[in-house]
């Protein structure tokens, strides 16, 4: 008959203590809900533009986007009031260049990779097709920000075209689209794939 092995205390050395497992992305996603932004949010900011690829602004011009586009502003916010992610866009042109444009979205670190930059694309994306009937939804992204894009193209975007020197003249922009249920010919990315100075935008 083996011999019985010896019962371990609690903090015993050799007791193996597996650490509690991560909630799953779904999980966290799901611990986050969306709200129009607020004035006050403005000042919660500093957690949430990290990295090299945010782009960050003056108060001056969220403050503009909030008063002139406040139903395209909103933010994802944890159950216990942590900021986890923000949007902010505006719906701008005329006739077919009629359309909805993402200035900014972020989401903090350790809410990437939850879905919750997902749930704030849907977001303006929804505003942009059912409030103001748009034919597009655009946005610009840096040619070096290779995940970004690959998010992107995962939504249904492509790189409608390439505006040279865009960011301060130095660096190209991929201005992608993605067409509206008003675009049933999807018109709004015909001819993608060309190169166009930023002068040039409003007039291809």
């Amino acid at each position: 008959r083996p011999p019985r092995r010896p019962l371990l205390r609690k903090g015993s050395p050799g007791r193996s203590r597996v650490p509690p497992a991560s909630p799953p992305a779904a999980a966290w996603s799901a611990m986050v809900s969306l709200r129009p932004m607020l004035v006050e949010d403005l000042f919660h900011f500093n957690g949430v533009n990290l990295d090299c690829w945010t782009e960050t602004f003056n108060t001056a011009f969220y403050m503009h986007y909030l008063t002139r586009w406040p139903e395209c502003c909103a933010v994802a916010e944890a159950a216990d009031g942590t900021i986890a992610g923000y949007i902010i866009g505006k719906v701008e042109g005329k006739g077919d260049e009629w359309h909805g444009h993402v200035s900014a979205i972020s989401v903090a670190p350790e809410f990437r990779r939850t879905g919750v930059a997902n749930r704030l694309m849907q977001y303006l994306e929804e505003v942009s097709d059912k409030m103001h009937d748009t034919y597009f939804v655009d946005l610009f992204v840096r040619p070096g920000n290779t995940a970004a894009i690959s998010f992107y193209k995962s939504l249904g975007y492509v790189i409608y075209r390439t505006v040279i020197g865009y960011y301060s003249g130095d660096e190209d922009a991929y201005d992608m689209r993605k067409p509206m249920t008003r675009d049933k010919d999807q018109k709004s990315i015909a001819n993608a794939g060309m190169r166009v100075n930023p002068e040039d935008m409003f007039s291809n």
